[in-house]
């Protein structure tokens, strides 16, 4: 098991990457952007412009601060789209790639493979939490320690329960294009939930459903953990569990 996990995390390391070299870019940029947002001299003006729903959605009134700022322009935008197609991507192939062709895939393999996953996205959020820091000190956005990794907790708690699903779906499916589509349609259907629940208020009770409801409802960066936070693991865990029975039936490398 200890080669395969190895294994596993090997498999990964030219996504890994990508991914860090995109999240590097993505929050540098941005962080650079800081001090000319900062001193704009009609920002509230222009902020007040913009539609209740939408100062909601993206926690626009903290905006002219730096925190309120990574927020919108990081945690609420970039950085889980980068993290969810990263895991999700891995986490259809978990159930598609092996070694050994027609090994059974038993459950000890099965939760190998996603801890091999869960590892390689803490060490995404370590390339996030790191880049956020330097970006942080570099452009005066004045982060603090504990909310940066409160957010990149959680963060990383929501790409790993959509990797989880894609595993899953891998393993009704068979076949790795199929549990892609799947764990990115339920992504965004419940991104959408969660977006539409700040303008329509028949959809407000529903809101907290949403993994991304319970990931960025208080911030996240600044927020703190709250309870809600807890059902990102627990998901992931539902899906990995459920998927076992299957996986036990499949053999490696049969489909992809």
């Amino acid at each position: 098991m200890r080669s395969v996990f190895l294994s596993g995390v090997r498999e990964q390391r030219r996504a890994f990457l990508g991914c860090g070299a995109g999240i590097v870019l993505a929050v540098l940029l941005e962080c650079a952007l800081w001090p000319t947002i900062r001193t704009m001299p009609d920002l509230n003006q222009l902020l007040a412009g913009y539609p209740e729903s939408i100062r909601r959605l993206f926690d626009l009134q903290e905006f002219g601060s730096g925190t309120g700022f990574a927020n919108a322009e990081l945690f609420r935008a970039l950085i889980p789209v980068l993290l969810l197609a990263f895991a999700i991507s891995r986490g259809a192939r978990a159930v598609a790639a092996g070694e050994q062709p027609g090994r059974p895939l038993t459950t000890g393999l099965v939760l190998v493979r996603a801890a091999a996953l869960l590892v390689t996205l803490v060490a995404l959020g370590a390339v996030l939490f790191l880049s956020v820091l330097a970006g942080s000190a570099l452009f005066g956005l004045g982060i603090g320690l504990g909310g940066l990794g409160a957010a990149t907790t959680v963060t990383v708690a929501l790409a790993f329960e959509f990797g989880c699903l894609a595993l899953a779906a891998g393993a009704l499916t068979g076949r790795r294009r199929p549990a892609v589509r799947i764990a990115t349609t339920c992504a965004g259907a419940t991104y959408l939930l969660y977006a539409a629940g700040q303008v329509v208020d028949s959809l407000h009770p529903w809101q907290p459903l949403s993994p991304f409801e319970q990931m960025m409802g208080d911030g996240p960066l600044g927020g703190g953990f709250h309870t809600a936070q807890l059902a990102l693991p627990l998901s992931a865990l539902v899906f990995l569990v459920s998927a076992l029975p299957v996986l036990a039936h499949r053999r490696v490398g049969v489909a992809h």
